[in-house]
């Protein structure tokens, strides 16, 4: 759950700016590494403690995706365990400074088990708010429409969380479907946890249907088999 932003500096090779996640807000630079082999980082990602020390907290390879497209690959530590973020340009930011760090998607999707969750629909904005939790996290969420979607595969909404100073962190993408057997309409969520990947299903029991509420249940795929694996974007 991290969301971010970097500015390059072509003349210093560096990076500047700022790292959000549910717990913290802390500015970062990204200053080059003296290469000693090379799988080495390309960068030291450094931050400034309480007391204004500057710290290494992590590295960062420069990469480049299968479409051509350069991005930062980040492993940070800020003192409770490691994890990865990406650094990624958008199709309108493509060729400039401007990176926007998001949650790193691998194939480590998270079993739902038991939960318990609610989305209910907002008066305006095409917008939902909502909750998911189980025994080891509780998480608050907002639904809003993407307004970048331009294939049917892309998500209908961004879920997004807030960090302790209000930025806004996106933490997964949703997309609205319906029922081949009942025809019912439903909306497919995808949500990035620090434990993984998390897919649920918002549904409406007979009660419900007709008004603003859904209760979210596990993932079930099209074959009723539970927890499937079949791949969604967590970001398009």
């Amino acid at each position: 759950m991290f969301a971010g932003n970097l500015t390059e500096n072509t003349t210093s090779n560096s990076f500047a700016g700022h790292l959000h996640g549910r717990n913290f807000d802390i500015g970062i630079k990204l200053v080059a590494a003296e290469r000693r082999a090379a799988k080495a980082p390309d960068y030291d990602i450094i931050a400034r403690n309480t007391s204004g020390r500057a710290i290494r907290i992590g590295a960062a390879w420069s990469s480049e995706s299968k479409a051509g497209h350069r991005y930062l690959s980040l492993r940070i530590d800020i003192g409770d365990g490691p994890f990865r973020v990406n650094a990624v340009q958008t199709d309108e930011t493509r060729g400039s400074d401007a990176f926007e760090i998001i949650p790193f998607v691998a194939n480590n999707a998270m079993k739902s088990g038991s939960l318990s969750g609610e989305l209910t629909a907002m008066d305006a904005d095409d917008a939902f708010t909502g909750y998911v939790a189980n025994m080891m996290f509780d998480l608050d969420f907002t639904l809003v429409a993407n307004d970048f979607k331009s294939e049917d595969t892309h998500p209908d909404y961004r879920i997004e969380i807030t960090s302790p100073k209000g930025h806004v962190i996106r933490v997964g993408s949703a997309w609205l479907a319906q029922s081949k057997d009942s025809g019912n309409d439903y909306i497919s969520l995808l949500i990035n946890t620090p434990d993984g990947d998390l897919r649920v299903n918002a549904v409406q029991n007979a009660e419900q249907r007709g008004g603003n509420t859904f209760s979210i249940i596990p993932f079930v795929d099209a074959d009723g088999q539970g927890d499937g694996s079949a791949p969604l974007a967590l970001v398009a």
